[in-house]
């Protein structure tokens, strides 16, 4: 992902909503629990592990039984110390107190708790990119020390490889007709990392890196669902059985949903999303813009897709008078630079929303040699008496400047191919007016036409046209 570019809006639940969704969370409650649970006869290890002899009290605590109690128990523990819930107090005897940190769960603000669950997130992430602990213990030399290059393990890889899986799950689930709430197929994720963007089909190699990939991501997915950033299924065993006893599974095969099925949570995403932030790229979310002027939001919906510009606008227009709400936005639509016909386009949409009471801001621009035309379709479409009609000169103008809009926003799109040859086909001297329209976008409006167009005779015409309005304006 660029830096530069930035992603789509994602909606994101209140922060008291996704504060409770932290304190509920299995991991952040157990670490909680435990620092509760902590007293004067708790000791640690060096590393402010709890002692091995008091897993057992600690799993205790948690209610906690069966092989996996004691390394659950110890994965709470070492959360609950990274998170500042325990304090180390001697680190010679291993003496233990409750953190500071431990009262923001109860009394703390949404964004004091959120502040406690990120760190925690950090401490599983990095768990996360941590080979299997038996291959660390059968990569241990004889000097104690663990031999990398015995575990073809790159610690620095394995992470970028889990931030870029975890990007591109981030990207499925706030694009427009993208996932969306709906779960994403394992190897259609490990594909994304693995599979490059202009190759056909897969080779066998690829597809084996593929599938070492997705075992991976199980791996990893299954440590970041108690923490709350994903809802994970894992792979189906049985996929994992010898070809003998798999050929004879009852399951089917065609089910993508055994191969391993992840989505995002809503904390999930309000965590990743303050990763993609902390690390500097540009991640907006819905209501961002709510509390700026008009010019920030008809700027910043520029990028965004039709329903999250939309929402954007919604929750803008709800903090604000329709009148005045509409008269900012008109005065932010003015200008004469690259960006105004963006804006004025995103004006038009914004004011849609609004009703009738913003007729006195429209009719207040109704002379305006930037504004009037839009004027008069709004309040043509909301049943204004009396609206006087357009000159010609004002026709042509909006014109050229909602071809400049649309080029703006989706180039040499079909739709706009469309519009193109409408207009040649409806005004025979349509190009012969047009290149003495005064609009800074008029020489590259009708240079865009001249492409556009599949006439060669018109294209040719639009050519021309461009090449006087350029002349003109002293291009």
């Amino acid at each position: 992902m660029s830096e530069s570019s930035p992603l789509p809006p994602v909606r994101l639940t209140s922060e008291a909503e996704l504060a409770r969704d932290a304190l509920a969370t299995p991991l952040l409650s157990r670490a909680a629990r435990l620092a509760r649970w902590a007293g004067p006869d708790t000791r640690v290890g060096a590393g402010g592990e709890l002692v091995e002899e008091q897993l057992p009290g600690a799993a205790d605590a948690l209610g906690l039984t069966g092989d996996d109690a004691a390394a659950t128990a110890s994965e709470a523990w070492r959360v609950a110390v990274d998170t500042g819930l325990v304090e180390i107090m001697d680190e010679e005897e291993g003496a233990v107190a409750a953190g500071a940190d431990l009262a923001l769960l109860t009394s703390g603000a949404p964004q004091d708790v959120l502040g406690v669950w990120l760190t925690a997130l950090e401490t599983v992430l990095a768990d996360a990119s941590v080979p299997d602990l038996d291959d660390l213990v059968d990569a241990v030399d004889g000097g104690g020390e663990i031999d990398f290059s015995s575990l073809d393990w790159d610690p620095e890889a394995e992470a970028e490889f889990l931030d870029g899986v975890l990007g591109n799950l981030y990207l499925l689930t706030v694009s427009e007709g993208g996932a969306g709430e709906s779960p994403v197929p394992l190897p259609a994720l490990a594909a994304s990392m693995i599979v490059p963007d202009d190759m056909g089909e897969p080779t066998n190699d690829v597809l084996e890196q593929v599938s070492d990939a997705m075992m991976r991501l199980d791996d990893q997915f299954r440590l970041l669902e108690p923490v709350g950033l994903v809802d994970f299924q894992p792979v189906d065993e049985t996929l994992m059985a010898d070809a003998d006893e798999e050929s004879s599974a009852a399951a089917d095969d065609a089910d993508v949903s055994r191969y391993g099925m992840v989505r995002l949570t809503p904390l999930g995403l309000y965590g990743l999303r303050a990763r993609l932030l902390e690390s500097g790229l540009t991640a907006p979310a819905v209501g961002d813009l709510a509390d700026k002027g008009a010019d920030a939001l008809l700027d910043g919906t520029a990028a965004f897709p039709p329903t999250a510009a939309r929402a954007e606008t919604e929750q803008w227009l709800a903090r604000r008078e329709p009148l005045a709400a509409a008269r900012e936005l008109l005065a932010a639509a003015r200008g004469g630079d690259a960006g105004a016909p963006l804006r004025r386009l995103h004006c038009q949409q914004a004011l849609s929303l609004v009703g009738l009471e913003a007729e006195p801001a429209l009719r207040e621009v109704l002379d305006d040699a930037e504004l009037g035309g839009l004027a008069r379709v709004w309040l043509s479409e909301h049943g204004a008496a009396d609206v006087p009609p357009p000159s010609e000169a004002m026709i042509f103008w909006l014109t050229i400047d909602t071809i400049a809009a649309q080029l703006a926003a989706e180039g040499n799109s079909a739709e706009l191919q469309g519009l193109v040859e409408g207009l040649a086909q409806q005004h025979g001297s349509f190009f012969a007016a047009a290149w003495r329209v005064d609009h800074p976008a008029t020489p590259d409006v009708l240079e865009a036409m001249g492409r556009l167009h599949p006439d060669k005779k018109v294209a040719k015409e639009a050519r021309k046209a461009a090449f006087k309005a350029r002349s003109q304006q002293g291009g």
